[in-house]
C-alpha cells in the first residue's frame, strides 16, 4: 500500500495538514507529545482544537489550531504541532505510518482573537494590566484559574476541573488566555444579532486571592439562504456581544475556502461575491463553484444531488474607546437542500452512421453504472462491451460530475425495426441501472431513442449482347450516381467512355462494348462461336468496395476455321481466360517453324497450306481430312508448367474436302446492255422509317402530323426498322442519308447526313448514333437503327426558314454470319462533299 500525499500549510492562527486521497482507506490521527502518540478522538479534538474534514474525492483536511493543546508554543510567536497518520487499509497488508511536523510563525496577534471551526469555537485574549492596592500587576504564565462562570444567559459557575471533564480546554500561555468549546455543550445557544441566530458560548470570570473579571464571548455560524443556483451567508457587520463600546472601525475584511484565503482575482473567476450594507455582511456562493463538491442522494428511485462547501470569513476590527482589535474568524461548512436533478438524455444519432449514441448525465462523482436493462435483457456493463456496445464514462475538467455515453449499432437485436412509407424506423428501450456509492443506493433511469433512416435502394446493372456488342445500362439508386464504374478490369474515364458511345440522362447511364474490346473476356471456343463475358462493377470511391458487381456472357458467332477450295487453310487462335500467362505470339502450329502471320496479347493469326506445317490427311469413304493442332512447342510448355498452373492450350484444326464430287463449270461473256436495276416487287423484308417525340424512342409522331416546325438546331430522332424479320442474324445498316427541299430523292441542292455507314466528318453538327436496347417493343435489336440530327436550314433559305426539308436513306440488309464488306463489315470514313446549305 503507498501512503497518499501529504502537505502541510500554515493559515494565520490555524495550521492545514492535506492528506489525499485516501483510496478507501481509513486514516487515524494521532499527536506527537514527548515521543508519544495520543490518538486524537473526536472529543479530544474539539477539546485540543482539530478538525478533520474528508471530500468527496476522498482528500482529507486535518485542521489544528496554533494554541492547540500538544503544540510546542515558543514566546507566543512559534508553534510546532507532530502529527502521526496512519492508514488502515488491507488486513492482507501492513498498516502505512507517516509523520508529518509543521512550524508555524504567527505574532501578529490581535487582542481577542476569536476562531469557530466545524467542531469547536476557540477564543483566545491578551492577558491585561490591572491595577490593584495602587500596584500595577499582570496576569503571567503562573496564574492559576480556578473557576469559570457561564451566562447562557443566566449565570452558572464550574470549576476548571469539572470545565474540562465537560470537554471545555482552558488555557494560558505567557501572554494569552485560551478557552476552547466543543459545539455541542450545554453552555452553547443562541442568539439574535441583527436578526441572524449566531451560536454564543464562554463568558468566563477567574478568581485567586484577588478578583480578576475577563469578559470574552464567541459567537460563530450566521444564517444562510438557498435558491438552486446561489448559496448566500449573513453575518452582523456588528457582532454586538463582542463589541464593548460603539466606535468599531472594520479594518480587514477576507473570504476563503478550506481555511486559505482568496485573493480578489480568484474570488471573481470562481464568481464568489462579498457586499456589506450598514447591518450585515453577504456572502454569495454559486452552487457547483470550484471549492465544493457535490454529494449524489436518492429518494423514490429519483436523483437528488446537494451541495457542500466550507468558505471562511475573516474580520479584523478596532474598538478606538479600549484600544483594542479583535480578529474574527469563521470557518462554515454549508450543505444545501437536496435539490431534484433529473438527468438529461442528450442522443447524438446520426441515423446514416446506423448506430444510436446516447449522453446520459450529469451525475456526481459518486455515482456508477452498474448495468443497462433491454426488453428481453440486462447487461452488466462488460457484458455491453463483450456484445459490441461502446460504454464510456466522461468526467468534468473538474472531476465533480460525469457522464455517461452508450453506443449500441442498429444491427443488434435489442434494436427494433419497422417500415413507414419508404422509411425504416430504428426504435431502442433500455433502462440504465445506477449505484451511489459510498451507500449503494441504487437508482434507474429509463431512456428511448428512436431513428429513421430512407430505404436505400441500391443501383442495378442490366445488359445484353447482339451480335456485335455488349449492351450494359446501369440504374441509379436512391443515392444517385454516387459510384464510379469498373468495365472488365478498368475505370470508365472520360476517353474509354466516348470509345463505348457512353450516354447518361441523370437516372441510368449506359454504354456497349464491343465483343472485341480488350475488356472482354473469352471462356472458350465452340464450334461456331467464342463464349465470352463481360464483368461490371459498381465502386464505392469513398470505401474503395463493390456496391454491385455483374457478369454479362455472351456467344459470339465467329469462324475461327476457314478451309478454301484451293488447299489454303487459316485458324484463329484466341487466348482464354484459363490461361492468361500465354503469350499468343509462341503459338505454333505441328511444325515449329511454322508461327502465327499476326499475333498480339489476345489473338494468334495462322494461314498454312494441306501440305505444309505437319498438316496431317485421312481419307474416308466420301471424303478427305485436312488436320493440325495449335500449341506451344514442347520446351515452351515445359518452362510454362514449371511457373504457372494454367491447363495446356490446344486448338484441333480440322478442314473436310469432298473425295469423288465433281462440278462442271461453263459460262461466257457478253457485253451488258443497260446498267442493273431492281423490279418493283412485293417482298419479305419491309423498312419503316419514323420520328420520334425524343431520345426515349418510346412515342412516336402520327402521319397527320407532318410537316413538323422545328427550330434551328433543335435535335431529331429517327428510327430505321427491319418490319417483321424475325431472324437475329439479319442486321439493318444504315448506308447513306441525305436532305433535300423536296420529295424527290435525287434533288439539287443536297446535303448529306451519313455516308457510308459514318457521320459526314464536315459537318460541323455530325449525326449522332443511339444504341438500341431489348424492350417490350424492340426483340432483336439489330432489325434497328436510331441517329439524331440538329434541324438546319440550307444557304438559299436563311432568309425564308418556312421551307421543309426531306430526309432520305439508303439501308443494307446484312447477313451477320458471312458480312460481304461495305458497311455490313463495319462503318468506313470517307471525306464528305458539302453541298450548298
Amino acid at each position: 500500500m503507498t501512503f497518499p500525499d501529504i502537505s502541510s500549510k500554515c493559515l494565520g492562527n490555524v495550521m492545514r495538514v492535506d492528506v489525499g486521497p485516501l483510496g478507501g482507506n481509513f486514516l487515524e490521527v494521532a499527536v506527537v507529545v514527548n515521543d508519544s502518540a495520543i490518538l486524537l478522538t473526536p472529543s479530544l479534538a474539539s477539546q485540543c482544537g482539530f478538525s478533520i474534514k474528508i471530500n468527496q474525492m476522498g482528500n482529507a483536511m486535518i485542521y489544528a489550531s496554533l494554541q492547540n493543546c500538544f503544540a510546542q508554543n515558543v514566546g507566543d510567536k512559534a508553534f510546532t504541532t507532530t502529527l502521526t497518520l496512519r492508514l488502515h487499509g488491507n488486513r492482507m497488508a501492513e498498516d502505512e505510518l507517516y509523520q508529518v511536523a509543521e512550524t508555524c510563525q504567527y505574532a501578529a496577534w490581535a487582542s481577542r482573537e476569536i476562531v469557530c471551526d466545524r467542531n469547536y469555537m476557540e477564543a483566545t485574549s491578551r492577558l491585561h494590566f490591572f491595577t490593584f492596592a495602587s500596584q500595577k500587576q499582570t496576569i503571567d504564565a503562573g496564574f492559576r484559574i480556578t473557576t469559570i462562570m457561564f451566562y447562557i444567559p443566566v449565570e452558572k459557575v464550574m470549576g476548571v476541573t469539572e470545565a474540562q471533564r465537560s470537554g471545555y480546554g482552558i488555557a494560558n500561555t505567557p501572554s494569552r488566555l485560551v478557552l476552547r468549546s466543543p459545539k455541542t455543550t450545554p453552555e452553547t445557544y443562541t442568539q439574535n444579532v441583527a436578526g441572524v441566530h449566531m451560536t454564543v458560548f464562554l463568558r468566563r470570570r477567574g478568581l485567586e486571592l484577588m478578583t480578576f473579571l475577563f469578559d470574552v464571548y464567541a459567537l460563530c455560524i450566521g444564517s444562510v439562504s438557498f435558491t438552486p443556483n446561489t448559496i448566500t451567508w449573513y453575518l452582523p457587520r456588528h457582532i454586538d456581544p463582542l463589541i464593548s463600546s460603539g466606535q468599531l472601525q472594520l479594518l480587514e475584511v477576507h473570504i476563503g475556502v478550506d481555511g486559505q484565503r482568496l485573493d480578489p482575482a480568484e474570488m471573481a473567476a470562481r464568481q464568489y461575491s462579498l457586499s456589506i450594507n450598514d447591518v450585515h455582511i453577504i456572502i454569495q456562493i454559486p452552487v457547483g463553484a470550484v471549492g465544493g463538491y457535490f454529494k449524489s442522494h436518492v429518494q423514490d428511485d429519483h436523483y437528488h444531488t446537494s451541495y457542500t462547501i466550507e468558505p471562511m470569513l475573516e474580520l479584523l476590527w478596532t474598538e478606538d474607546s479600549i484600544h483594542e482589535d479583535t480578529r474574527y474568524k469563521v470557518l462554515f461548512p454549508i450543505t444545501t437542500p437536496l435539490l431534484s436533478r433529473p438527468p438529461q438524455v442528450i442522443d447524438n444519432t446520426v441515423p446514416e452512421q446506423r448506430m444510436f449514441k446516447v449522453l446520459l448525465g450529469p451525475f456526481g462523482s459518486d455515482v456508477a453504472l452498474m448495468n443497462i436493462s433491454f426488453p428481453y435483457e440486462v447487461l452488466s456493463v462488460a457484458d455491453c462491451i463483450a456484445r459490441g456496445f461502446t460504454v464510456l464514462e466522461h468526467m468534468s475538467p473538474n472531476s465533480s460530475s460525469k457522464v455517461f455515453m452508450l453506443e449500441v449499432p442498429f444491427t443488434d437485436p435489442v434494436v427494433s425495426q419497422t417500415r413507414d412509407m419508404g422509411y425504416t424506423v430504428y426504435s431502442l428501450h433500455l433502462t440504465f441501472g445506477l449505484l451511489v456509492l459510498p451507500e449503494f443506493a441504487p437508482f434507474s433511469h429509463p431512456v428511448y431513442l428512436e431513428a429513421k433512416l430512407v430505404d436505400i435502394v441500391p443501383p442495378s446493372v442490366s445488359g445484353g449482347c447482339d451480335y456485335q456488342n455488349f449492351y450494359v445500362l446501369v440504374q441509379y439508386g436512391t443515392q444517385g450516381a454516387n459510384f464510379q464504374t469498373i468495365v472488365g478490369k478498368q475505370l470508365l474515364t472520360s476517353d474509354l467512355a466516348e470509345q463505348y458511345s457512353f450516354m447518361e440522362n441523370g437516372t441510368h447511364l449506359s454504354f456497349a462494348v464491343p465483343f472485341s474490346s480488350p475488356d472482354v473476356v473469352f471462356e472458350a471456343i465452340e464450334s461456331s462461336s467464342v463464349k465470352t463475358r463481360l464483368d461490371v462493377a459498381l465502386l464505392n470511391p469513398e470505401t474503395n468496395k463493390n456496391i454491385k458487381e455483374f457478369s454479362l456472357a455472351c456467344n459470339f458467332p465467329s469462324t475461327l476455321i476457314e478451309c478454301f477450295p484451293n488447299g489454303t487453310m487459316t485458324a484463329l487462335a484466341v487466348k482464354l481466360e484459363s490461361v492468361p500467362s500465354l503469350n499468343p505470339g509462341q503459338l505454333t502450329l505441328r511444325d515449329p517453324t511454322c508461327g502465327p502471320s499476326y499475333s498480339d496479347d489476345r489473338y494468334a493469326y495462322f494461314v498454312f497450306t494441306g501440305n505444309s506445317c505437319g498438316t496431317t490427311r485421312k481419307f474416308f469413304p466420301n471424303m478427305m481430312l485436312y488436320a493440325n493442332e495449335i500449341s506451344l512447342p514442347d520446351e515452351l510448355e515445359k518452362i510454362r508448367e514449371s511457373n504457372t498452373e494454367d491447363p495446356e492450350y490446344e486448338l484441333k484444326i480440322a478442314c473436310y474436302y469432298d473425295i469423288n464430287t465433281t462440278h462442271a463449270v461453263a459460262f461466257h461473256t457478253r457485253p451488258r446492255r443497260s446498267e442493273p436495276y431492281a423490279e418493283n416487287a412485293k417482298g419479305e423484308l419491309q423498312v419503316a422509317m419514323r420520328l420520334a417525340v425524343d431520345d426515349s424512342y418510346s412515342v412516336f409522331h402520327r402521319a397527320e402530323d407532318y410537316p413538323l416546325a422545328k427550330y434551328l438546331q433543335q435535335p431529331l430522332y429517327f428510327e430505321m426498322e427491319l418490319m417483321r424479320s424475325t431472324n437475329p442474324r439479319v442486321s439493318l445498316e444504315l448506308e447513306n442519308c441525305w436532305a433535300t427541299l423536296n420529295s424527290n430523292r435525287t434533288s439539287k441542292p443536297r446535303w448529306n447526313l451519313i455516308i457510308d455507314g459514318c457521320a459526314n466528318p464536315v459537318d460541323p453538327y455530325q449525326v449522332l448514333f443511339h444504341p438500341v436496347w431489348v424492350d417490350a417493343r424492340v426483340q432483336y435489336p439489330s432489325h434497328f437503327k436510331r441517329f439524331e440530327v440538329q434541324m438546319f436550314a440550307f444557304a438559299e433559305d436563311q432568309d425564308n426558314l418556312n421551307r421543309q426539308l426531306f430526309v432520305h436513306c439508303d439501308v443494307v440488309i446484312c447477313d451477320a454470319r458471312n458480312p460481304l464488306g461495305g458497311v455490313c463489315s463495319g462503318p468506313v470514313f470517307k471525306p464528305g462533299k458539302r453541298d450548298e446549305r
